[in-house]
């Protein structure tokens, strides 16, 4: 996400500077005929092109408020996973106490278990959810362009890396060939907390506690999967585009007259008004679609990795521990 108080004007006119060639060349060509060439015919009323417009406005601005509800549902999302992280933490570490057969130092370990492992699922789910689908748009060449500004910590890292921080070389074995590691993660956290209510360290109140905590993170999960695995519909996405790009080619066309109402010098305004006009739909076509898809790695993304690092900081400190890793700061006012 951006940091900082806005996005320069510069900044969205290098980000959209390849259809502005188009849209200056579409502007120009007709133009040209016009004046220099003398065909006349090629203008066209403005009140058809006024109805394109009218619907192409209606249809981005419907398709950016669904965007942007996408956006903020997955930030949503993600404030409930921050909560209930730091939830699970502390019923890890204030649940399981010694008892009989189960020593101080056992219980120290399990707590770390039970923490370090759900950082485990933090991380794997941060990763899966970059990984890219084939609707998403941030291999496009303005966004691989603008992507050189920050970096991506899930493109530059090393999944097994992080987890082998966090896991034993066989819960790391284990996740070796499942396609869905998150889930796999709290499931060995379910079979722990079987394993400590076996031993009689977990009464049934407190296992239920914490069973009911592992079933909220999969609901939290399951909805990040949701706005992952299911694009903006794209018979909507395609109107969309198709509506916007007509509007573009129809406007010069029709602001000949319009121009030429006020002299043979005026035809000229054609040019950059067609431009401007053009050059504000096609950037609020592209926002929708820079906002579409909340985890891809682009600029507008809700910041999954800051929010998981500021997750693992609150974890360690709540254990005790000393190796605390700093959060994430933005790189160009861009915080991923």
């Amino acid at each position: 996400m951006h940091a900082g108080k806005q996005f320069s004007l510069w900044e969205f006119l290098v980000w959209t500077r390849r259809d502005s060639y188009w849209l200056l060349l579409i502007a120009t060509v007709p133009t040209v005929l016009y004046a220099w060439a003398d065909i006349r015919w090629i203008a066209v009323p403005w009140v058809p092109v006024a109805l394109v417009g009218t619907a192409a406005a209606f249809i981005v601005g419907f398709r950016n408020n669904a965007t942007y509800g996408r956006l903020w549902e997955a930030r949503t999302i993600w404030g409930a996973i921050v909560n209930s992280s730091r939830g699970w933490a502390i019923l890890a570490r204030d649940l399981v106490q010694p008892v009989a057969d189960f020593t101080a130092s056992q219980a120290i370990e399990a707590r770390e278990q039970l923490i370090h492992r759900h950082i485990a699922w933090l991380t794997a789910l941060r990763y899966q959810l970059r990984t890219p689908r084939a609707w998403e748009t941030i291999s496009e060449p303005n966004n691989v362009e603008y992507r050189r500004r920050y970096e991506v910590p899930e493109r530059s890292g090393n999944l097994d890396g992080e987890l082998s921080a966090v896991l034993s070389p066989d819960e790391l074995h284990s996740l070796a060939t499942v396609s869905n590691r998150a889930t796999q993660v709290l499931a060995l956290q379910s079979a722990h907390v079987a394993s400590l209510a076996s031993r009689g360290v977990l009464d049934p109140y407190r296992q239920v506690e914490l069973q009911r905590m592992l079933v909220d993170l999969y609901a939290q999960q399951g909805k990040c999967e949701r706005i992952k695995n299911f694009p903006y519909p794209r018979q909507f996405a395609t109107i969309n585009l198709f509506f916007v790009r007509l509007f573009m080619w129809l406007l010069p066309f029709g602001m000949l007259n319009e121009f030429q109402t006020l002299g043979d010098g005026y035809v000229w305004l054609t040019i950059p008004f067609s431009f401007l006009v053009g050059w504000v739909f096609n950037a609020m076509e592209k926002v929708g679609v820079a906002t579409e898809n909340p985890f891809e790695g682009g600029a507008n993304d809700v910041p999954i990795s800051a929010l998981s690092r500021t997750i693992e900081i609150d974890l360690r400190e709540l254990l005790g521990e000393t190796e605390i890793p700093p959060p994430l700061a933005p790189v160009n006012f861009i915080l991923m």
